[in-house]
């Protein structure tokens, strides 16, 4: 089951990638226009303003693909010379850590939107940007992050209590310098 639920997970956060990649796309497109516009004598102003809020976006919504498909760099040195039930347990402590790290950055991000809200603040630039518009997609990646960094721990200590170490290892561990290349 919880091998299945973990399948799931994966599923759902390759969707998340995908719409974040037509996102990324779709701006670059928008500054390859501005671009060849501006050779022309005219643009239309504010890219960098776009491509640095679609790149907050961007940042906070594919972190928790990039853990999911065990993409975020670790420093394993301990944990490569412990046997399989000691890297299991490196392995929870980092993702434990990673999920408190990444709520204390979700619950932080909330105030930062609500005082936009309430006070209808705007970017001081051209374009006037609301600034809940962006800052609310921005603060909603963070709480996806959380919330798949939190189920994938309780996935993997699900399976470290039922003595699957190699399944968990499998879920949350690191790839290998040598693995990476094959």
């Amino acid at each position: 089951m919880t091998d299945r639920f973990l399948i799931r997970l994966r599923a759902l956060n390759r969707v998340v990638a995908v719409l974040i990649g037509i996102m990324l796309l779709a701006c670059a497109g928008f500054v390859l226009l501005d671009i060849i516009l501006r050779q022309l004598g005219s643009s239309f102003g504010g890219t960098d303003e776009v491509s640095g809020y679609v790149m907050a976006i961007a940042t906070s919504w594919g972190m928790a693909y990039a853990m999911l498909e065990l993409g975020h760099v670790r420093i394993d040195i301990l944990r490569s010379r412990a046997a399989g039930r000691g890297r299991c347990l490196f392995d929870l402590a980092s993702l434990m850590i990673m999920a408190g790290t990444v709520s204390v950055i979700a619950l932080r991000c909330w105030p930062v939107v609500d005082r936009s809200i309430s006070n209808m603040s705007r970017a001081n630039t051209a374009l006037e940007t609301p600034l809940w518009l962006v800052q609310l997609p921005w603060f909603a990646g963070w709480l996806w992050f959380a919330l798949m960094a939190w189920l994938t721990f309780v996935t993997a200590l699900v399976m470290v209590l039922q003595g699957r170490f190699d399944a968990s290892e499998a879920a949350i561990g690191v790839f290998a310098e040598e693995e990476a290349f094959q």
